[in-house]
């Protein structure tokens, strides 16, 4: 059976136009843009193209933000760097010798906000995202004046501070933030506490009771992680609930940091996160650029049938439907039953699933594939399958099939079944239903020409619950590895 499965499963993407919506409607963005737009020739820059401090109140005018007083100029300035950053504006140098200051004009990007497609608004997005990221792992700005010392230089070596290992940590949670989302069974729509994200970083998989000090330690990474969601979520990576501020006083006072919770009524107080459709993309294409394999549903559309049922392999259930339906819409039903029947034939480790998959898909075509089908009630190895299928249209006129076609299904779909989803309860449900209706099946089975057929015979041994028929499994594989061998 093929061992070999993706880091990631397949990402259900909304498309690019709804994703440039999304990023568009970013506060951020938004702010950047209308910043971008306000600027003229009176705008002044320092060295580094932020905008001069007597500028950020007008500039907190024209956000809406309020002038001079509150967080306004502070909100102001970070657009205007993500607007600098993603080249939505453009700094100049100054342009005589005794200039004070440098002056702005348009970026090259600004023209792409109204006029260029949804790949130029969201490569924008991205570099704005880029930027939002390289903030969050940052050094929090009291250590980084604590750093400074009389020279004026930061003493980075006195910060304790690992730009790596800050990136890493946060690409961890959201790759676990992310994973969470994607995995069938997981988070999905709903968002993830805080605390559960900063424990999958810090403890062990093998840890049972977690020590005060591995509980220090998530403390410390979920007030580290409500910092940097609270960034991340005006780029529109994530939806956040912040932590309760009261928490602090409750644990004993402003000094205390907070323990993970143990209440479930409490822990939306500790932080709530979750990925928007457009975190999804923004995650994904970052760790598609760090060379992660992160698929999407849709990567298979384009390309051939054997293509498909190969990497249908690795997807679950509903994004192998999805991805399959995706195929099929771009294909004549006669055309694609073909190409998948086709694709299915093959003896090789892969080839049990590659046929499960091309029946599954095959309940999603029309009559039209019928002729197709019918092409191969002969074949040894796809005849089963289309009888199956026949059948299941209630076609009256489908030969039965032989004994030895019986036997070589049987041992196919066990094949299959194995390599998606393991030794699982409803696997052992097959097996039961299989011996039950076959009398003497293991005496016919361990002769059956497959290839996995022995490794199927012992996987029946360990999932039958009566003892004589798992006895009577382990023997038929035995002798289904003799037959083999000699």
């Amino acid at each position: 059976m093929s061992e070999d499965r993706p880091t990631l499963p397949p990402v259900r993407l909304h498309s690019e136009a709804e994703l440039a919506r999304d990023a568009l409607a970013a506060p951020l963005l938004t702010r950047a843009v209308r910043l971008a737009r306000w600027a003229g020739p009176k705008t002044r820059v320092g060295a580094g193209g932020e905008l001069v401090d007597e500028q950020l109140p007008s500039a907190a005018e024209e956000l809406g933000l309020g002038g001079a007083d509150g967080d306004g100029p502070a909100f102001a300035s970070e657009a205007w760097r993500i607007a600098v950053d993603t080249g939505l504006v453009e700094a100049q140098d100054p342009q005589e010798d005794d200039a004070e200051y440098g002056t702005v004009g348009a970026g090259e990007n600004l023209a792409l906000i109204t006029a260029g497609g949804p790949q130029d608004i969201l490569g924008i997005w991205r570099d704005a995202l880029e930027a939002v990221h390289a903030d969050a792992t940052a050094p929090v700005l009291a250590d980084l004046a604590d750093a400074i010392g009389e020279d004026g230089e930061i003493d980075f070596a006195a910060l304790d501070w690992d730009p790596e290992a800050e990136s890493a940590f946060l690409d961890g949670v959201l790759g676990n933030l992310y994973l969470l989302t994607v995995t069938e069974g997981g988070a999905g729509e709903e968002p993830v506490p805080l605390p559960a994200l900063a424990a999958s970083m810090i403890v062990p998989d093998d840890m049972g009771e977690p020590t005060d000090d591995v509980l220090e330690q998530v403390s410390e990474a979920m007030m580290r992680l409500d910092d940097q969601f609270r960034l991340l979520e005006p780029i529109g990576l994530v939806e956040y609930r912040p932590m309760d501020a009261a928490l602090m006083a409750e644990e004993g006072g402003a000094g205390d940091e907070p323990v993970p919770p143990v209440d479930d009524e409490d822990v939306t107080r500790y932080g709530m996160v979750k990925l928007t459709p457009l975190g999804l993309y923004g995650i994904r294409a970052r760790m598609r650029e760090a060379g992660i394999d992160a698929p999407a549903v849709g990567d298979l559309a384009d390309k051939g049938a054997d293509a498909l049922l190969d990497g249908l392999a690795n997807y679950p259930e509903l994004s192998a439907r999805a991805e399959t339906e995706q195929w099929l819409a771009r294909r004549a039903v006669a055309d694609a039953a073909r190409e998948l029947l086709a694709a299915a034939r093959g003896t090789d480790a892969g080839a049990p699933l590659r046929r499960l998959h091309c029946q599954q898909a095959l309940t999603l075509v029309g009559p039209q594939a019928e002729p197709a089908v019918r092409a191969v009630l002969d074949d040894a190895e796809l005849g089963g399958l289309a009888r199956v299928w026949l059948a299941e249209r209630g076609a009256t006129d489908v030969p039965a099939p032989s004994e030895a076609m019986i036997f070589w299904l049987a041992i196919d779909t066990i094949a299959a079944q194995l390599d998606a989803e393991g030794e699982v309860e409803e696997l052992q449900d097959l097996v039961e239903g299989l011996v039950g209706r076959h009398s003497g099946f293991f005496e016919a089975a361990w002769r059956v020409e497959h290839p996995a057929t022995a490794e199927v015979l012992e996987a029946m041994g360990r999932l039958h619950p009566d003892k004589r028929a798992a006895k009577e499994a382990r023997k038929a594989a035995f002798k289904a590895r003799s037959r083999a061998g000699g």
